[in-house]
């Protein structure tokens, strides 16, 4: 038995204590199973496993808060994300546990049980007041400690902040309802201290971001320059290098969607420094050359064209590669390089073969036939 001698330690090992909780578990014997997995953690106390065990039990026994406790040494463990995200569902936090939900489902995406979560939570948020922005401020009526908790901790996530609220209004075919229920969280955030919400300059700018992003599809182009700029305005001042990234990329996007090419190169050139790995590197050096081809300064479009490829080849990624070798063929066609046009179309269609993309197939195979006419000509 896992119970102690008074002024004695365990007398098992930590081994012995984790299987005696697991068959006590399995028996519904939660407060013993409690008991055993509690006796095992004194004995080797950062344990993931026992203390998501353990968290499992106080789920059985109704006691959430305990649940919670357990699961925040485990959480790069997909098991640690699961239970927390169970807890807080149990305890009502419905938003907050779909944002764990998400997390585990990408790092384990196979798992059903966190593709299962994400429907509940979901499903939860809208038979509620959920998901109406406000009734994260109804939460502060509880303690502003347990708003601090859950604003802090999901607002300093941007990915999930942003695949919130972006896609709730994906997920209801609205992007003006989206909008309006952003712009309804902006106004309850801008009212909350730092006191409350120390990372509120993180918030606002990733509200700035979503808001800009939604005027994009809107059309709105002016006042989502404006919103993408106060993005940026927030992350100079808060020294946030992700959030400055990000708001280039988008003001950038802005610029482009109106015809702006020269502001757009000039922004995302200053983007350089934060350019984290080789994807981003892709994407960037072909959105460059892309502007300096609508600009007909062809040279340069080819060579960014060029650095473009370089990052796609360096991590193996068949669609930059396709999109690279279409740019530096336009360009080398622009250029009068006939040959070298060939060449790209035709690294361009066996990527595009590759990623059975037919619709690119079939606009390649056009342009590349135009290209060897003017080789023979």
């Amino acid at each position: 038995m896992s119970d102690n001698e008074e002024g004695q330690g365990p007398k098992s090992t930590f081994s012995t204590y984790v299987a005696e909780g697991d068959q006590l578990f399995q028996k519904r014997e939660y407060v013993k199973a409690t008991e055993s997995f509690s006796t095992a953690l004194s004995l080797q106390p950062d344990d993931k496993n026992c203390l998501v065990a353990r968290s499992r039990c106080y789920l059985k026994l109704e006691d959430a808060e305990r649940a919670l406790k357990d699961t925040e040494a485990s959480l790069k463990d997909f098991k640690g994300l699961y239970q927390k995200a169970e807890a807080l569902y149990t305890m009502g936090d419905f938003e907050f546990a779909l944002v764990y939900y998400h997390r585990g489902n990408k790092l384990r995406p196979e798992l059903q049980e966190f593709r299962l979560g994400i429907q509940k939570a979901q499903q939860a948020i809208d038979n509620s007041v959920g998901r109406n922005p406000k009734s994260i401020c109804q939460k502060m009526d509880k303690s502003e400690k347990s708003a601090k908790e859950l604003l802090g901790e999901l607002y300093s996530d941007r990915e999930y902040l942003e695949k919130l609220l972006q896609d709730e209004a994906l997920s209801s075919g609205n992007t003006e309802s989206g909008l309006k229920k952003d712009r309804e969280l902006m106004k309850v955030v801008k009212e909350w201290s730092g006191e409350v919400l120390p990372n509120k300059r993180e918030v606002l700018g990733n509200l700035h971001s979503c808001i800009g992003n939604a005027l994009m599809d809107l059309g709105n182009m002016d006042k989502a320059l404006h919103h993408h700029e106060k993005d940026l305005e927030l992350a100079k001042k808060g020294d946030l290098m992700d959030s400055k990234s990000r708001a280039l990329d988008n003001i950038g996007r802005v610029y482009t969607r109106i015809g702006k090419f020269e502001q757009a190169i000039e922004v995302w050139e200053e983007k350089f420094p934060l350019v984290c790995g080789g994807l981003e590197k892709a994407w960037l050096f072909h959105e460059i050359g892309c502007c300096y081809l609508e600009l007909k300064r062809y040279s340069e479009a080819r060579d960014y064209g060029s650095c473009s490829l370089m990052a796609a080849d360096d991590i193996s990624d068949e669609k930059w590669q396709l999109n690279a070798s279409v740019l530096m063929a336009q360009a080398e066609l622009k250029l009068g390089n006939y040959k070298a046009c060939v060449l790209h179309f035709e690294r361009a269609l066996d990527r595009a073969k590759l990623l059975q993309d037919d619709s690119a197939s079939e606009a390649i195979q056009k342009a590349l036939r135009e290209a060897r006419h003017r080789v023979t000509q």
